[in-house]
């Protein structure tokens, strides 16, 4: 038995690759499409256009679409894999051990090709507010051969970094750039969805045409669920020279419209107050309802005898009666008609309030009275990080009501429903989150990204960063709530991860000392890295859940962890004697035996760690023979 070693290269260690899932999906439904290629698997267009049909196959310039420049390389960003990995920061976590919240501060582009292993359709709601692409900057380093080190280098976090240039309407590129910008970002979001999940996307006039080009493209147009208009101004703007704009949009997307349907909304006490009970009905409020319809219907047209001897001829001139005259018999039997205090009005149907819907369903025009506005979101934000301008943080964001209305649609309360948003600004999802989790005792998940982009006038405050800003936020908005009620025990922590390059080294050799080279790679961790950084690599990679809960456990002087119960178990050690490995190894399948997880354990080392390699095959096979057949080494 050999220990398989994880290399930079190896699948264990990147995260997943789309392109050859995509393949193996093809692959699975039409076999014969796949063949041999110059470098590797690749599909065989004469068999597809066979399979489909000639008719709907095109390479054509002229077809219906939205195209651009660089639109074939954004779908390849979307595909490529990442070489970057998320290190824990537990210091600027809040209840790291307990917490199911997640804040990522890394390039939301790298960061979700990261999720894909341990969070692909498992996202109940994507809900995000991307650069609006008003002619100001935005920041996202999009570098097809080397993004990390180029988010890295542009957030300052390298040497050799290069200055942000503007992105202006002058540019030449204005809404291209934009487009390449956010179209991977949506593919990837795409993957990342539950069957029954959606996507609320936030834009203004500026591209809300090219927005809903994109996503017929991606989601598909049949999944276009609506356009929600947002009223965020409550005074309009004299100084406009045009138009007072007053609303933005948002446009929902279903992963797959046949079904995914929205929550209803909770019924208004104005709506309460339009049921009554003025003959004390047993079956409880009622309100009166019209019997007559302006619709032809054959069997409406009849006369009918009021209880007061009143005599109708027919329903009110040009409409029908809306049922036939046996269901109208049916009813009034079922003291169903309202026929007035004194037996004399023209019939009303009752319609009673514990038989209407439990909610209401929602409409496209949201005011700013029901979900708040872009002032009371300042406020808001002011209140949340004591932060002297809110305009030098972001000039439009968002208010928790808005947030809370969309959560209120997207996700049940005790569906333990994962909410993403990549675009995280100063975290008002989050922020809103914890607020109807309070609320309705919901135990909705929440997972934030945030790109550290340099923000200026909050040296004062310690921020240097917007991502800075995002986590004071959150820990406001999670104190806030154990302040208002000491006896509330919802979850308002957050696990605080950091984009970087992996912690596996990739072999790099330098051609003028090879040797030298050899020496340099005998470990195969980066320098600096603990133990943490790289167990939470393998959870990535391996496609586990960032909040899994890990143990860790001394067995023969050596801290063993098992993440998932038993799932994976790592030792990662940096010396294991060939005296320790039968102990330590024995140790391990004890402990396995304990946990008894329902699946089969991948069990990781430090290469570099054991003695010789008959130290480490004799762990192997040990293992092995006890059942624990996937053991790697990096």
């Amino acid at each position: 038995m050999t220990m398989k070693k994880i290399e930079a290269a190896s699948p264990e260690a990147q995260s997943a690759n789309l392109a050859a899932g995509n393949l193996a999906q093809l692959k699975a439904l039409f076999p014969e499409l796949v063949t041999e290629g110059p470098n590797g698997q690749a599909v065989n267009v004469d068999v597809l256009k066979a399979l489909v049909g000639d008719a709907t196959i095109t390479d054509a310039d002229e077809r219906f679409g939205l195209n651009w420049h660089g639109k074939r390389q954004a779908r390849q960003l979307a595909l490529s894999p990442t070489t970057g990995t998320l290190r824990p920061v537990p210091t600027e976590s809040v209840d790291w051990d307990t917490t199911q919240h997640v804040l990522i501060e890394g390039d939301n582009l790298e960061v979700l090709k990261l999720l894909q292993k341990s969070y692909a359709n498992k996202v109940k709601l994507i809900t995000i507010d991307p650069p609006y692409n008003t002619g100001k900057d935005f920041v996202y380093p999009d570098n097809f051969h080397d993004s990390i080190q180029n988010y890295l280098e542009l957030t300052g976090q390298a040497e050799g970094g290069r200055r942000i240039s503007s992105h202006t309407e002058a540019s030449g590129r204005f809404h291209t750039d934009w487009l390449n910008m956010l179209y991977p970002r949506l593919k990837l979001a795409h993957s990342l969805l539950r069957q029954d999940g959606a996507i609320f996307v936030s834009i203004a006039d500026h591209e809300v045409h090219n927005l809903r080009a994109v996503m017929n493209e991606i989601f598909g147009e049949e999944n276009f669920i609506a356009t929600v208009i947002w009223q965020k101004v409550y005074s309009p703007k004299n100084s406009a020279r045009h138009f007072s704009e007053d609303h933005d949009y948002i446009v929902v997307y279903a992963k797959s419209a046949d079904v995914w349907t929205p929550r209803l909304l909770p019924r208004t006490e104005e709506m309460e107050a339009r049921y009554s009970n003025p003959d004390n009905d047993p079956r409880g409020p009622w309100k009166a309802g019209d019997l007559s319809a302006r619709n032809y219907y054959g069997e409406g047209t009849y006369p009918i005898a009021c209880p007061s001897g009143r005599q109708l001829a027919g329903p009110p001139p040009g409409t029908y009666w809306r049922v036939s005259k046996p269901k109208f018999d049916e009813l009034d039997r079922d003291n169903r008609i309202w026929w007035g205090t004194d037996g004399n009005n023209v019939p009303a149907i009752k319609r009673f309030l514990s038989e209407v819907k439990d909610g209401r369903v929602p409409q496209t025009l949201w005011t700013y009275d029901e979900v708040g506005h872009t002032q009371e979101a300042k406020k808001e934000l002011l209140a949340a990080v004591e932060f002297p301008n809110s305009d030098v943080v972001f000039d439009t964001p968002k208010p928790t009501r808005l947030m809370r209305r969309i959560l209120q649609l997207g996700t049940t309360p005790n569906g333990n429903d994962l909410v993403l948003d990549f675009f995280a600004g100063t975290g008002t999802t989050m922020d809103a989150l914890f607020a109807q989790n309070a609320e309705d005792g919901g135990n909705r998940r929440c997972i934030l990204v945030q790109l550290p982009e340099p923000l200026e006038g909050a040296e004062a405050a310690g921020w240097k960063t917007i991502a800075d800003v995002t986590k004071a936020r959150v820990r406001g908005a999670g104190n806030r709530h154990k302040k208002a009620d000491p006896m509330f025990a919802g979850d308002v922590g957050f696990r605080c991860y950091r984009l970087d390059t992996s912690n596996i080294a990739a072999w790099s050799p330098k051609p003028a000392d090879l040797k030298a080279s050899l020496f340099d790679h005998t470990e195969h961790i980066v320098e600096g890295r603990t133990p943490a950084d790289v167990l939470n690599e393998l959870l990535l990679k391996l496609g586990l859940d960032l909040c899994v809960p890990s143990t860790t456990k001394q067995i023969a002087g050596k801290a063993v962890q098992s993440v998932a119960g038993g799932v994976l178990m790592t030792c990662l050690e940096p010396s294991i004697g060939a005296n320790e490995v039968e102990a330590l190894a024995q140790g391990i399948v004890a402990w396995r035996k304990e946990l008894a997880p329902a699946g089969d354990t991948t069990c990781v080392f430090r290469d570099s760690a054991f003695a010789d390699d008959v130290a480490k095959t004799n762990m192997a096979a040990i293992l092995e023979q006890n059942g624990i057949v996937n053991v790697r080494s990096l």
